[in-house]
């Protein structure tokens, strides 16, 4: 069936930066030929200055799609100028979609409620989707509302809430990893673990992003979605199957049973970098960066941890980090286990076991303890690896396809969408209320340094 991809924000940042080459790696992969795409903006562009710039934002960002995979996706873009907040104008973009409309709100979440209110007073073809990118509002209230906005014009199953994180292969492996393999659940519970931590650090700065990440920071950036839907899928109950009902059900069951940090000035960290240097290059401070207001105490570094409130982690501490011009990268999940009940090798204590889950490049390695080659009657650490090959779509290129196909398994749930600003608004809350420091830490540092 033909399937229309209206992108309301066409012409922004995450259009040309990661929606156009998630869609050029579509084409270029054998994908693409029932789909047309219809970009919404409010510049005064014809079809083809449309196809013109997404052109040169496609050879930007996805020079490693072939030139023809993207060529056939630029003959399939159309523009269509308007206020996506006015019903008019939606009316209008909507009367030019064939077949089924997928309507993507690649916009600031500013905007979400009056997109959707306006997309109330338009009568939606039979079959739309509606797919709202994140983060889903800017605090429960707000992502509730939306909700109800939603649920007044599609059905949940034709309700895409996005995070790419989730269509990343480290992500998509844990679900092999625990539900394809009689190894890891037996041990996946509290009585062997001994803590998991998920961490997201990376250099990059700001890069030209001041207008929406000082309002947002990292927390709301990364904290709340992407790296709570990681804890989600690391401490779920086993699917029933792997698709969109029975992921989201049991996601939902672990946010909701999730509590928040106990002790805000033990259990949570904010900081924001100072002037450093990361591979020779200066950064300033983070307050002097065009478009950042000091008077926001907006954070690049923020860190919490929490506990599940149930029989399979009750008292397994997840901490969850992200920050900003950092001087590693560090991006993993790592699950550390208990030790063994009883040495029997030598003195001393050796390291735990750790499973650890990289990201870019996705690797996975087991960290166990083995005989010594020397001393056989002695212990020495060893890692097994594992180098994931490389997946033929980005993580947005395969949440595209399947959105497109109609397929919700990459979606996040109603419910999860709520349950996580319940999880993270406690501590925004003490944050503001100045219950926690804001630290400092210089670009190109490990981070901040505890007290």
């Amino acid at each position: 069936m033909q399937v229309t991809f209206v992108v309301l924000g066409g012409s922004g940042d995450l259009t040309g930066r990661l929606l156009l080459p998630g869609l050029a790696e579509l084409f270029g992969n054998g994908g693409g030929e029932d789909v047309d795409v219809l970009a919404v903006s409010q510049q005064d562009w014809s079809d083809d200055d449309y196809r013109d710039w997404a052109r040169a934002r496609l050879a930007e960002h996805a020079a490693h799609v072939p030139e023809e995979a993207r060529e056939r996706l630029v003959a399939r873009l159309a523009h269509q100028q308007g206020d996506v907040t006015t019903p008019d104008d939606l009316t209008k973009a909507l009367g030019r979609a064939g077949g089924r409309p997928v309507v993507y709100l690649a916009l600031p979440n500013t905007v979400f409620l009056a997109t959707l209110e306006a997309l109330t007073e338009v009568d939606l073809p039979e079959g739309t989707t509606i797919a709202v990118e994140k983060p889903f509002g800017r605090d429960e209230a707000d992502a509730r509302a939306l909700n109800a906005v939603l649920h007044r014009l599609v059905p949940e199953d034709r309700t895409f809430r996005v995070d790419h994180f989730l269509a990343m292969q480290t992500v998509l492996s844990l679900l092999g990893l625990r539900f394809g393999n009689r190894l890891f659940e037996p041990i996946w519970n509290a009585q062997h673990v001994d803590r998991v931590e998920i961490v997201f650090d990376e250099p990059l700065a700001l890069e030209g992003r001041a207008q929406y990440y000082d309002t947002a920071g990292a927390l709301r950036d990364m904290l709340q979605n992407h790296l709570l839907q990681q804890l989600a899928i690391i401490a779920m109950e086993p699917p029933h199957a792997i698709d969109g009902a029975s992921l989201s059900a049991r996601k939902a069951d672990v946010l909701r049973a999730v509590r928040p940090p106990a002790d805000m000035a033990r259990d949570t960290v904010r900081a924001r970098y100072t002037a450093g240097t990361i591979d020779g290059r200066e950064l300033p401070d983070y307050v002097t960066e065009d478009g950042v207001d000091p008077a926001r105490e907006t954070e690049t570094y923020a860190e919490y941890t929490v506990t599940i409130d149930n029989w399979r982690w009750a008292g397994v501490p997840f901490r969850l980090r992200t920050g900003k011009a950092l001087g590693s990268s560090r991006q993993e999940i790592a699950i550390w286990f208990k030790p063994v009940p009883h040495l029997a090798f030598g003195r001393g204590t050796p390291e735990p076991d750790v499973l650890r889950m990289s990201f870019d490049p996705d690797h996975i390695s087991l960290e166990i303890n083995l005989n010594d080659a020397d001393d056989p009657f002695e212990l020495d650490r060893r890692a097994l690896d594992i180098e994931l090959p490389p997946a033929p779509l980005s993580a947005y290129g395969l949440l595209l396809g399947e959105m497109l196909s109609g397929e919700r398994t990459l979606s996040i749930s109603d419910v999860e969408a709520e349950e996580s600003w319940r999880i993270v608004e406690p501590i925004l809350a003490a944050w503001s209320r100045g219950e926690v420091p804001l630290r400092e830490y210089p670009a190109g540092s490990a981070g901040p340094v505890p007290d």
